[in-house]
């Protein structure tokens, strides 16, 4: 047999550079802030024709305040873009109320997450670094992540919750916007689901393959275990066009044959494309109350955010 002539890259050759010397384009100070819902926001509400994109926001912010006033779980999937949006803030204060009581995010989302509880800010200039081999290339993200796979392979705790912890423990300076953290402080469940390859910290030496797919796999069965409670709940994707979508997905399967009932819940898919996955896997095959709705997440999300606590409020 003739020897391959495709070697593995030594990795330890690689060219990288602290993550606080990289130009980002996204900071705290473009998040989105927190305000209280104009008086009479629920009659704007009610005043929406009854068709439609209207009927199906109206549809879903019913949902989740049904699913609240009941003590029935409501999950939430973001994709990385999400947080990219300045929109931590939005989610954390609806994990404080109480309104979402799960979060799974894949590797993108988690980096994005710990980037801004470290130093306050995220995104790099891919067109540009890419063109000089220095995308991706910011060396904290992947030690960190190398941090909380190998503490979570040891011991047996997933991704999420590990690097919630990690971010914690550390005392980052801005974990206040971080969903992970955020999660842990309140004891939710908080998911990373990782596809090897999509993330800039698969690039680096540090990363173990072995403690970063068993933590991602611990987290899996966390996810199915909450989904598991989902009957007579609302489980949203948000920005996510194809991991997060199948992972759901395989997660209702596995729920349902280990025996959960799981026959009368409402999905939505919030997006600025309608994508076939989530069509699919999230709002189409798994249940007949699925809600699609197609805008720009730095909208949708604050004014779901007032939406429902205009229906909350007493």
């Amino acid at each position: 047999m003739k020897k391959s002539k495709f070697l593995k890259p030594n990795l330890k050759k690689l060219r990288t550079y602290s993550l606080k010397k990289r130009r980002h384009l996204v900071q705290l100070k473009q998040f989105a802030r927190l305000t209280d819902p104009p008086r009479n926001f629920k009659g704007f509400l009610s005043g929406l024709p009854d068709l439609l994109a209207a009927r199906a926001w109206n549809d879903l912010v019913e949902a989740i305040v049904r699913a609240r006033k009941n003590k029935r779980l409501i999950g939430v999937s973001l994709g990385a873009h999400v947080i990219k949006c300045g929109l931590a803030p939005v989610i954390i204060d609806l994990m404080k109320r109480g309104v979402i009581q799960a979060v799974a995010l894949h590797g993108a989302g988690a980096l994005h997450d710990y980037e801004i509880s470290f130093i306050g800010a995220t995104s790099e200039d891919v067109k540009a670094n890419i063109k000089t081999g220095q995308f991706g290339m910011a060396r904290e993200t992947a030690q960190a992540f190398a941090r909380a796979a190998q503490k979570a392979a040891w011991t047996g705790r997933g991704l999420g919750q590990s690097i919630g912890e990690l971010i914690l423990a550390e005392k980052n300076k801005y974990a206040q916007f971080s969903i992970l953290a955020a999660a842990r402080r309140l004891n939710l469940p908080a998911t990373v689901h990782v596809a090897v390859g999509t993330d800039t910290v698969h690039m680096h030496p540090d990363i173990s393959g072995y403690n970063l797919g068993a933590a991602t796999l611990t987290d899996f069965h966390l996810l199915i275990s909450v989904i598991s409670r989902l009957n007579k709940g609302v489980w949203l994707n948000v920005g996510s066009a194809v991991i997060l979508p199948e992972v759901f997905l395989k997660s209702v399967s596995v729920a349902r044959n280990l025996g959960a009932r799981l026959n009368d819940f409402t999905t939505a898919n919030l997006d600025m494309i309608q994508h076939y996955r989530p069509n699919m896997n999230v709002t189409g095959r798994p249940t007949n109350k699925g809600i699609s709705i197609t805008g720009h997440h730095e909208i949708m999300l604050p004014l779901l955010r007032w939406s429902i606590l205009a229906h909350l409020k007493k």
